[in-house]
């Protein structure tokens, strides 16, 4: 049974956010392999698929930061993306993305908590916060 707070995280451990300085996030890390020259053309066909999904059915947050002050689209983006536990749909398309990624021959971890930090923005599929200290992010 999905706990109602419960959110999920994936991360590909190897590559640290330059931003949030934290295992960078698999929707982020699908975007550069989808980029990357080695990438095969079905390989990136299969990413372009799935993230195109992911276009559709994730608003894009305003803001990945909790200060209000004036500049703040200047500053360091140290929020990350969690998706709820009950997006069933949402997490399904992410372990489509697993499976791909994985093949590439990329560790991908999946992490799972309750307290996440200060969250910057919230929709139905998914939350933004600010980790605290103690917030598994690995």
């Amino acid at each position: 049974m999905v706990s109602a707070d419960e959110l999920v995280r994936f991360v590909v451990p190897a590559v640290i956010d330059a931003d949030s300085q934290k295992p960078v996030g698999l929707i982020n890390f699908a975007h550069e392999l989808a980029d990357a020259d080695a990438t095969s053309e079905d390989t990136r066909r299969e990413l372009d698929a799935l993230l195109a999904w992911f276009d559709k059915a994730l608003p894009v947050p305003d803001r990945f930061n909790r200060t209000k002050s004036k500049g703040w689209y200047r500053r360091q983006t140290r929020g990350i993306s969690w998706l709820r536990a009950n997006a069933t749909e949402h997490i399904a398309a992410m372990r489509q993305l697993v499976d791909v990624v994985t093949r590439c021959g990329h560790e991908v971890t999946e992490i799972r908590a309750h307290r996440v930090g200060y969250v910057t923005y919230e929709d139905e599929a998914q939350v933004v916060a600010e980790p605290f200290r103690d917030t598994p992010t690995k």
